[in-house]
C-alpha cells in the first residue's frame, strides 16, 4: 500500500510537472505571438507606407526637376526631417521659376549659413498642418502656417489664391499634399 501511495504521488508530481511545462510552452507561444503582433504594429507607421502613398512631401519635391531650388533651401535650413514626419502636412512648393522671380541675389544670400533662421522662417511659411485639396482651400480666409504666421486665402475666378500665389498642380503624398505654386510666399515682417 505504501508503494502504491508513493507511486501515485510520484505519478501525480510527474503529471503536475508535465502540465506546468505545457502551460509554460503555451505562455511562451502566446508571448511569441504577441511579440510578432507588436512587431507588425510597429511596422505600420508612416515610415512603412508602400506604393504611391509611401512618398513624402519631401520626396515629391526631391523627385521634381522644377523644385531643385526649393530642395536646396530645405537642405540649407536643415528642415528635411520636418517634411518626412507623419503629418499631415500641406506644402506650398514654389517652382524654380518662382524663386528666380525674386530680386537678384536673394536666394544666394538666404542660402548662407548665417541666414539659416531667416530661410527656415520663409520655408515654414510654406507649410500648413493639414491635408486640404485645392477645392477645399476655397473655404478658408487664411491658413495658419508652421512658422506661426498666417497666409491669406482668396478666391479669384473660382481658384484659390494662397498669399498671392496660384496653385499650378496638387500631388498627394503619404504624409499630406504638395500644392505646386507660381510664387514664393514671403511672411509679413514684424
Amino acid at each position: 500500500m505504501k508503494l502504491t501511495k508513493h507511486l501515485l504521488l510520484v505519478f501525480a508530481v510527474a503529471v503536475l510537472f508535465c502540465s506546468c511545462k505545457e502551460a509554460n510552452k503555451e505562455v511562451s507561444a502566446t508571448a511569441s505571438e504577441a511579440q510578432v503582433e507588436t512587431q507588425s504594429i510597429e511596422r505600420t507607421g508612416q515610415a512603412f507606407i508602400e506604393g504611391d502613398l509611401g512618398t513624402t512631401v519631401l520626396s515629391i519635391a526631391m523627385g521634381s526637376k522644377d523644385h531643385t531650388t526649393l530642395v536646396a533651401a530645405v537642405q540649407a535650413a536643415q528642415l528635411e526631417n520636418a517634411l518626412v514626419n507623419a503629418g499631415p502636412l500641406m506644402v506650398f512648393a514654389p517652382t524654380n521659376k518662382a524663386f528666380s522671380a525674386l530680386p537678384e541675389g536673394t536666394i544666394e544670400n538666404l542660402l548662407k549659413p548665417e541666414n539659416k533662421d531667416d530661410l527656415a522662417n520663409i520655408l515654414k511659411y510654406h507649410v500648413t498642418p493639414g491635408n486640404y485639396s485645392k477645392d477645399f482651400l476655397k473655404k478658408f480666409k487664411k491658413l495658419g502656417q508652421a512658422n506661426n504666421g498666417y497666409v491669406k486665402v482668396e478666391v479669384v475666378d473660382g481658384e484659390p489664391i494662397i498669399g498671392g500665389a496660384k496653385i499650378l498642380a496638387s500631388i498627394k503624398a503619404g504624409n499630406g499634399i504638395v500644392h505646386v505654386i507660381d510664387k514664393v510666399l514671403l511672411p509679413p515682417t514684424a
